[in-house]
């Protein structure tokens, strides 16, 4: 890779955003960087630096940027109209995969973005029960709702299980409708379920929580007990849906919940998400079987014909042979690099996370919840990572992102990188 130098014109672009974009971006990488385009396992930014990218769009990207096949099938969408606000052939279709596809999936209700699909998740779930509560857990993100952004990220976690906003601009009353677990406690979890089964509309998980892999029977327990209370169980798929494998999380652990929030990859990049789950929860929806006490679920983009497309061309790649085989290989071979390189070093790190969606944590505890999560240092993890992006390598401020289209040469230029940035590290700690 070259050496990264930034042109006159996207400097003058960083600029402007800095002027007309709160904090100079979108809200998401907090970077100067302006991307200009992407091919298959690759980006290049306004100044023409090219970056093996981990980053693929906060992970939409899985079957790579600009995939012949989803190019072309939205090349002959966008002709016939880029959206009606009315039933069409490529939002059937996709639909009817992501049943066909995804082990809970009997109905599917679309929506554009994943924070409306984890909110209607929640909302059908109380309207199926006719309970308030919702019980999450601590350091899940389910998107950019009031009742998603409870126990997220909080900077002073309280007594289990009261709910602490993370965020200015939520009414306080929110709080007391949400109810923290810990993460891969399951006594706990199932403890807080039965004593609150009278008051809880559902309960809402990532199966992966954000890097943390799900402890040896945690989601069983999970399933066992909400099963035991008549709770609706809810998977926040939106980042494992069609990555851990076609049918997601739900496939890959073998745990099948009762609603599941898809984005993402099954949009192809394009915005696109969808609640799927129990036609008898689903059924909310559908004001000609509920009159009523219809749950309304209204939007202009949902169901795009145009995202859907992408969505269905995204689909078939991912079903083509060996896929998945694949894609977990070039991980794994990642991951081992990485923990080599610091084993290798001596330094207090580790790598976390599944070969399709992994990340380094400089802790020398292990990381099995949000809380053991603090301990890392996150000044290393910055330095780590603006030392891969000097070397030719985008990644967000946490997770690696693994696509069907990163190749041998990319997983050798990343492994040296990972030298590198690691190298840094020990000279920053000899200071």
């Amino acid at each position: 890779m070259a050496e990264i130098a930034r042109t006159e014109r996207e400097l003058a672009l960083a600029e402007l955003a800095r002027r007309v974009l709160p904090g100079g971006g979108f809200g998401n990488l907090s970077s100067d960087i302006v991307v200009a385009r992407g091919l298959a396992g690759h980006v290049w930014d306004v100044s023409g630096n090219e970056y093996v990218d981990y980053l693929l769009g906060s992970g939409p990207m899985f079957a790579g940027h600009a995939h012949p096949a989803v190019v072309a099938a939205v090349q002959a969408q966008i002709p016939l109209g880029a959206t009606f606000f009315a039933n069409s052939e490529p939002g059937i279709r996709l639909a009817a995969a992501i049943v066909d596809g995804v082990p809970c999936a009997e109905k599917v209700r679309f929506t554009s973005t994943g924070t409306e699909a984890d909110t209607y998740a929640m909302r059908v779930a109380r309207a199926f029960r006719g309970r308030d509560k919702i019980l999450k857990f601590e350091g899940g993100f389910h998107g950019m709702g009031e009742y998603a952004l409870q126990s997220m990220a909080p900077k002073r976690p309280g007594n289990f299980p009261q709910a602490v906003a993370d965020s200015p601009g939520i009414p306080r009353s929110v709080s007391g409708d949400m109810l923290i677990a810990p993460f891969n406690n399951a006594d706990l979890a199932s403890s807080l379920i039965r004593e609150n089964r009278d008051d809880l509309a559902a309960v809402i998980v990532e199966p992966f929580q954000r890097l943390i892999p799900p402890r040896p029977g945690f989601l069983q327990a999970l399933r066992a007990v909400t099963a035991e209370c008549g709770i609706p169980l809810i998977f926040d798929e939106i980042v494992t849906g069609f990555r851990f494998a076609y049918g997601g999380a739900q496939e890959y652990y073998g745990v099948v919940p009762d609603i599941c929030t898809l984005g993402k990859i099954v949009a192809g990049g394009f915005p696109l998400a969808a609640v799927a789950g129990r036609a008898d929860i689903m059924r909310h929806f559908d004001k000609g079987e509920m009159g009523d006490n219809v749950l309304p679920q209204i939007g202009t983009l949902s169901g795009n014909p145009v995202a859907s497309t992408a969505g269905l061309a995204t689909l078939e790649v991912l079903r083509e042979p060996e896929t998945y085989d694949r894609v977990f290989a070039t991980g794994r071979r990642l991951m081992d690099g990485l923990s080599a390189a610091i084993a290798a070093r001596g330094l207090p790190a580790r790598v976390i996370g599944e070969p399709v969606l992994f990340d380094v944590v400089f802790s020398d505890t292990e990381v099995f919840d949000y809380r053991s999560g603090l301990a890392q240092d996150f000044d290393a993890l910055r330095r780590f990572n603006l030392a891969l992006r000097e070397s030719g390598v985008l990644k967000g401020d946490t997770k690696f992102y693994v696509s069907v289209a990163h190749t041998e040469a990319d997983v050798v230029a990343t492994l040296t990188a990972f030298d590198a940035a690691l190298d840094a590290e020990v000279a920053f700690r000899k200071k």
